[in-house]
């Protein structure tokens, strides 16, 4: 006797679906996404593709090198853009493992949101270090320094490090996701000091460079300044592709999970009716 629900699942067309009380049913087939999500997902990964390229070739042959760091400027369209992906991607997940943990709100798809947005962040956190190395050892002489903004990004990316490895302890489904909901509370606490440190602390990283706090300035103008900005809308675009992505890949992880589970039951009761005759 099969125990695999023939009644359909109700849920987000992308991120899977679940029953009515935001739960996986066991053997229940998530929706697959729509006609028009697909297309939706298409468009913003061309969209993504088209503006990283302009972005690329703005940054590179159009817009004029700077008065004092010349072509090291460069770098401008491609590193805060991916601090500010970054920093979006963790406030995603924050947001998420707070509508789970709430109970009005709980269901497992802001767990899966939360999880996939952290592992494109942690993407992010690695490239948001690697641009900004090869930026500083030019300026500051140095690969590597224990700045205040340094350290503290640094920390978030062993931080979240931490969470993803939290997740795939071996748990029932709601007790991960509640704990891997905790866990991102927690490592969040350092997103906001990484964001404030350089005006927390004495740092040698530079102040903001569009609508500085403390004068109030914005330190780059003209074709430069929108190059900059293409770039956020650029990476943006990027991340949203990933992460929509990435929530699939989990909804097909957790159908394949729960096909298994059904199959494992059904064998082992054919076990226990040959062994009974």
């Amino acid at each position: 006797m099969s125990i695999t629900s023939t009644r359909p699942a109700s849920g987000h067309p992308l991120l899977g679906g679940e029953r009515s009380d935001g739960q996986r049913g066991v053997g229940s087939a998530p929706v697959g996404p729509t006609k028009r999500a697909r297309v939706a997902v298409r468009a913003v990964g061309v969209a993504a593709v088209a503006s990283v390229a302009a972005d690329l070739v703005l940054g590179l042959w159009v817009t004029p090198p700077d008065e004092f760091m010349g072509n090291l400027v460069r770098l401008l369209y491609i590193h805060p853009a991916l601090a500010w992906v970054m920093y979006i991607a963790y406030g995603v997940s924050f947001l998420s493992s707070l509508l789970y943990l709430w109970p009005r709100t709980r269901a497992l798809r802001w767990d899966r949101l939360a999880g996939a947005s952290s592992e494109v962040g942690v993407v992010f956190t690695g490239l948001t270090l690697v641009t900004g190395s090869i930026w500083g050892r030019p300026t500051w002489g140095a690969w590597w320094t224990w700045d205040p903004l340094l350290t503290t990004t640094a920390l978030l990316f062993v931080l979240y490090l931490g969470y993803l490895a939290v997740r795939r302890i071996p748990a029932e489904p709601e007790a991960r996701a509640r704990r891997s909901a905790i866990a991102a509370l927690v490592a969040f606490v350092d997103v906001p000091i990484a964001y404030f440190s350089v005006l927390w602390w004495r740092s040698l990283h530079q102040t903001p460079t569009v609508d500085n706090p403390i004068n109030g300035k914005t330190a780059i103008h003209g074709s430069m300044a929108w190059t900059l900005l293409l770039s956020f809308v650029a990476f943006s675009l990027v991340y949203l592709w990933l992460v929509v992505h990435r929530c699939r890949l989990a909804v097909l992880a957790e159908r394949e999970e729960g096909e298994g589970l059904v199959l494992a039951i059904e064998q082992r009761r054919a076990e226990a009716d040959g062994g009974g005759r």
